[in-house]
């Protein structure tokens, strides 16, 4: 990498043009295309393979994504979700009239305060490289940090602001396990976790131990 950086998974990372051409080769032509009207690609929630990041392509629609790897020296630059809440771009985006995931935004920092968050996402990639990937019926999927516990109580409370916003919002807390949903947690129940090796369901994901 270009400069030092850990990706984490949401983290939107720019591809060096010269990489871009070499990486299209072995792609469908959808995904050779979206590399060349945008350069990126989100880290993917996987192990590092010799060395190689877990990275996707986002195409036009949801059936249009593509896992791959990626050298890390390629990457040339990286946009994270808390980058992105904080530059607060969706302020004057041309879109905002046209897609109310970013115009609710304002509501959700609001939310958000004192949280360490951001957007992710289409909404975090459009606003990360500037090129539509969001549209008027698109939810709106954040990212919280939650390095220490989150009690059912406070989960329920932001979960139900955050319901009453006039779009849905999908939240996934990043916790020392690994990603799950604010829902569930909001729920007192076990929780399905998202780890770098796969899905697990677990009582308290601040209390299991991340995998080695």
């Amino acid at each position: 990498m270009r400069r030092e950086m850990d990706p984490r998974p949401h983290d939107l990372l720019r591809i060096d043009p010269a990489a871009v051409a070499g990486l299209s080769r072995d792609l469908p032509g959808w995904a050779a295309a979206s590399l060349a009207a945008a350069p990126w690609v989100v880290v993917r929630r996987a192990p590092l393979f010799d060395g190689l990041l877990p990275v996707g392509i986002r195409g036009a629609g949801r059936g249009e994504r593509r896992a791959v790897w990626l050298l890390p020296d390629a990457v040339i630059d990286r946009r994270t979700p808390e980058d992105l809440a904080a530059a607060r771009t969706w302020r004057h985006h041309p879109r905002r009239a046209e897609v109310p995931a970013l115009a609710v935004l304002d509501s959700v920092a609001a939310l958000s305060a004192g949280w360490s968050w951001g957007p992710a996402g289409s909404i975090g990639f459009e606003l990360a490289t500037d090129q539509p990937a969001a549209h008027r019926d698109s939810d709106l999927d954040i990212v919280l940090r939650a390095p220490a516990r989150i009690g059912c109580g406070m989960a329920h409370r932001l979960l139900a602001d955050l319901s009453a916003l006039p779009i849905r919002v999908d939240v996934a807390l990043e916790t020392p396990l690994g990603a799950c949903s604010l829902a569930e947690i909001a729920a007192g129940g076990p929780v399905a976790v998202k780890t770098p090796v796969g899905p697990r369901l677990v009582r308290n994901p601040w209390a299991e131990p991340a995998a080695a």
